[in-house]
């Protein structure tokens, strides 16, 4: 037992020099773009603490909310609101700060900024203008979704928030249906229901899951197709926390295109891209085989020569 103590400390103690060497460097100036647990404070790495205890100015969504983790570590650090309705107004600010050498965190209320906030057009105008720009990877709800959900991860697609109003989401969903990935969804609880259902309805039984309150004490994953989760969450009580939703891409038997769209898709792609591009291309986005697309393409230019 003592032994098993000894190695925890050892591990505690070098944590503790590794980021006493981070702090003790100086900061080069620029953004930083820096990652924050979604739910665990824990789950913050070394250097996200590092540049955060460093940084001239911490930029956040909510100033409050982020002053919780930075007392947690006892950040004693300059903070300043950025967030969708004063981010006109203050991005000429930093930039001028930038511009003047400084150095710039900027953190979301969870994760990994840029993902559904306004960052983007900060770090835009920051390339730009040539100003240094660094990401200091860390916590990310899609990611930890994505893996916890036990579907497919080697092609996947970051579709955000959908539509408030069924027409658009309906609409939305129509033009996710035959993505050949799987799909990630952020959610809000009042919405989840009804998004269940019309996700059931235009992308059928496909296998999903529901994450709730990831890394967080209550945090579940509910797996199911997602007609049985559309049952399950409109019997239910309206769910609490931030929400996941992930979605099998389509099967073989949702994706079949007819030979005839096909051979349409092929003739366009053939006037502009080689064959090889044209048989990739269409057999993405048709969701077909590309091996059947490539032998539907022989017989289109056989009938051409």
């Amino acid at each position: 037992m003592q032994d098993h103590r000894d190695k925890q400390q050892a591990v505690a103690t070098r944590a503790s020099e590794v980021l006493a060497e981070l702090i003790a460097r100086p900061l080069t100036a620029g953004l930083y773009l820096v990652a924050t647990p979604i739910g665990n404070l824990g789950d913050i790495s070394l250097r996200a603490l590092s540049v955060l205890a460093r940084a001239d100015l911490i930029a956040a969504e909510d100033t409050r909310h982020s002053k919780k983790l930075l007392t947690h570590y006892g950040i004693a650090a300059t903070l300043t609101p950025y967030h969708e309705h004063n981010a006109v107004k203050e991005r000429p600010r930093l930039l001028a700060r930038l511009r003047a050498g400084e150095t710039i965190a900027l953190i979301s209320d969870a994760g990994t900024p840029l993902v559904s906030d306004p960052g983007y057009k900060l770090v835009r105008e920051a390339l730009d203008e040539r100003l240094a720009v660094t990401s200091i990877p860390g916590s990310s709800a899609t990611l930890t979704a994505l893996t916890s959900a036990g579907l497919p991860t080697d092609a996947f697609l970051f579709a955000g928030f959908l539509p408030p109003k069924q027409a658009a989401r309906r609409v939305r969903l129509a033009e996710l249906a035959a993505v050949p990935a799987t799909l990630v969804f952020f959610e809000t609880a009042p919405r989840l229901a009804n998004s269940l259902a019309d996700m059931a309805e235009a992308l059928e039984s496909r296998e999903a899951a529901v994450a709730r309150e990831l890394t967080k004490l209550h945090e579940t994953v509910t797996r199911g197709t997602l007609v049985e989760l559309a049952a399950e969450f409109a019997r239910s009580d309206q769910p609490k926390g931030e929400l996941v939703v992930v979605v099998a891409p389509p099967s073989e038997e949702q994706g079949d295109a007819s030979d005839e769209a096909i051979v349409a898709g092929l003739r366009e792609a053939l006037e502009t891209e080689s064959f090889r591009d044209a048989v990739r291309s269409v057999a993405e986005n048709l969701c077909a085989s590309r091996a059947r697309v490539y032998e539907l393409g022989l017989a289109l230019t056989r009938k051409r020569d």
